[in-house]
């Protein structure tokens, strides 16, 4: 009896410890589709790298002005090496971090009033319209006539210009809610308050952060020109410098640290976004 009731459990076991079949087909068609993935990511840079690499050498441009990309990394090591890249790179993401933070901290909820109140958009708009399409450079020497050639005027040009991607993307992102999704919290009887909270403001985070990632590489890009113009130390003061003492491999060097630091920016805001709009996936 005991032997009748032990086989089937004996089978079941066996059956669950066996392989499935296909798992490792599965596997290895993800592995495959992964691997397909990185390789178009990364086919482009590669490319360039390459290209880059080739062209001085073939003589298809001047390899004094644009050295082979083999001859510029050693030259970004020795600036590595040497301490210069970090104290200019600290001083470049301070002041653009400054900005940039300030920026969202300003120009969110500003915006999300704006987008939310008619008469605070009526009010505001006209004032908005005229200084959204004045270009954050061609201000730069009325704030260092104002503010000075020191930190002040440099963290201020890059909050002007973060500020408004994302102000405009804030705007923007209260006002397109689905009317729907409103209609049906209201008559649910839920208060102006709890609809803004709990509808608006999670259906705008996804365009909010679309601003937040534009006004990101705006303040890299503000800050190195803000360092060009007058600072003692930075990356865009790395460059100019470079650049006039005809330090050809280390202006290269300078221009690929800003191009990582970047990148890396952008991902960390990627990453942020990704946890913030969890809901929408």
């Amino acid at each position: 009896m005991a032997s009748t009731l032990e086989a089937p459990a004996v089978r079941t076991a066996e059956k669950e410890a066996a392989p499935r079949p296909g798992r490792g087909a599965d596997a290895a068609r993800r592995t495959a589709a992964i691997a397909a993935g990185v390789s178009r990511r990364t086919v482009a840079v590669i490319a360039f790298v390459a290209l880059w690499e080739l062209a001085p050498r073939a003589g298809l441009v001047d390899r004094i002005f644009l050295p082979p990309l083999s001859e510029v990394a050693p030259a970004l090591g020795d600036l590595a090496a040497n301490g210069q890249l970090w104290t200019d790179t600290r001083a470049s993401l301070t002041r653009s971090l400054s900005g940039f933070v300030l920026a969202i901290v300003i120009a969110v909820p500003l915006g999300l009033v704006i987008g939310w109140y008619r008469p605070v958009a009526e009010l505001l708009g006209p004032l908005l319209e005229l200084f959204r399409n004045t270009a954050a450079i061609a201000l730069l020497p009325v704030f260092i006539l104002i503010l000075g050639i020191g930190e002040t005027s440099k963290i201020s040009i890059v909050l002007y210009a973060c500020t408004w991607p994302i102000l405009l993307n804030t705007i923007s992102a209260v006002r397109t809610v689905d009317p729907t999704l409103i209609k049906s919290a209201r008559s649910l009887g839920l208060p102006a308050p709890r609809i803004f909270q709990k509808v608006v403001l999670p259906a705008a985070v996804p365009t909010i952060f679309t601003g937040i990632r534009l006004a990101g590489a705006i303040s890299v890009l503000i800050m190195i020109v803000a360092e060009m113009v007058g600072a003692k130390e930075g990356l865009g003061h790395l460059i100019n410098a470079s650049q006039q003492n005809f330090a050809i491999k280390d202006m290269y060097a300078g221009i690929i640290a800003i191009s990582v630091l970047g990148l890396i920016f952008n991902q960390i805001l990627v990453q942020l976004e990704r946890r913030f709009t969890r809901w929408q996936r």
